[in-house]
């Protein structure tokens, strides 16, 4: 059997290793699905610590394979990318909390909503990652605008004190309940069921709050991808290395959910740690510029995004020690 076909090159890398990554998230995924919950059931804080703790064990062996076959920068990048990846996502388990609560998703059914939601992230990401490595490919100096992006979104981060968004007033969940039949109570697990309209008597589908919860959380990662793909972006523009940087990261953020959930008051003041590591990033594209380099050094890169974000961490952990105690 001929198989060269493996190392021809898709956007820059092997397919060989392409394949090999799909297949692994493919394993990964189906070992939790298919063994560790094949049956509905509610995560505990300690399941969902303990789940976390493999995932970015399995995030962080994948970084070390890059960092031994690819060399150190990308191993560099790679790491990089998958802590600030981590911390962004850690600002999207407080709106996925939101549109749980307002759909009154049971907690026994919220790991299947967020299980289906990571398999339309590992394709919305594939696209967006794509194009965005095509245009960057072609148009060199989109690269400064996304830094700029950055830089401004940082800024409005530590500026502006974002409103809690208030789920009922979406324009998408509007437009789901006036243009669809849409069922006010749970059905189990399904996403659709079939009924009888009141309005007409006749069997129809509807769609039930699971699977408007499902859009939701699809859509909210498409929202703050607007951010985490032009951070990644800013950080290395080898695509294998920004996507698995991002699958990884985003793997684990339905175990890391439930733990998270139970304690997103604590990460309070993690958002201008997060403001500051968005400016970092753009900055440090002007800053290589500036200083004659070729490129910002990936070590001194990676220290100081992870000091950033650990101080962040504990600065937040340390204010609400006491839940007496005012903010």
């Amino acid at each position: 059997m001929n198989l060269s076909f493996l190392f021809v090159e898709w956007l820059g890398t092997p397919l060989w290793m392409w394949s090999s990554f799909f297949a692994l998230v493919i394993a990964i995924l189906s070992f939790d699905l298919g063994i560790l919950h094949k049956q509905n059931k509610e995560i505990g804080v300690g399941e969902s610590v303990r789940l976390s703790a493999l995932y970015i064990a399995l995030g962080l062996s994948f970084g070390g394979w890059v960092w031994w076959y690819l060399g150190s920068e990308a191993g560099l990048a790679y790491m990089t990318g998958f802590v600030v990846e981590k911390t962004l996502a850690l600002d999207n388990v407080f709106v996925i909390a939101l549109i749980f609560s307002f759909f009154a998703v049971p907690r026994i059914y919220q790991h299947r909503v967020l299980f289906w939601g990571i398999l339309g992230v590992i394709v919305l990401r594939a696209i967006m990652i794509g194009v965005g490595a095509t245009l960057v490919a072609e148009f060199a100096w989109l690269l400064y605008i996304f830094a700029a992006f950055l830089i401004v979104t940082g800024i409005k981060m530590l500026v502006i004190k974002e409103a809690e968004p208030d789920v009922s007033k979406n324009i998408l969940v509007r437009f789901m309940r006036s243009r669809f039949n849409v069922t006010e109570e749970h059905h189990g697990e399904r996403f659709f069921v079939r009924k009888a309209n009141p309005r007409t008597g006749r069997m129809t589908w509807f769609i039930t709050p699971l699977f408007m919860a499902l859009v939701m959380v699809e859509v909210a990662d498409v929202i703050f991808a607007v951010d985490s793909v032009p951070a990644i972006f800013a950080i290395t523009t080898d695509p294998f290395i920004v996507y698995t940087s991002n699958i990884f990261a985003i793997l684990g953020l339905r175990a890391l959910y439930f733990a998270l959930a139970a304690m997103i008051h604590r990460f309070r003041y993690l958002k201008p740690a997060l403001a500051i590591v968005l400016i970092f990033i753009g900055s440090k594209i002007f800053l290589a510029d500036l200083l004659g380099l070729e490129k910002f050094p990936a070590a001194l890169s990676l220290s100081i995004t992870f000091a950033i974000i650990a101080a962040g961490v504990v600065w937040s952990l340390l204010k609400t020690r006491d839940p007496q105690q005012p903010a």
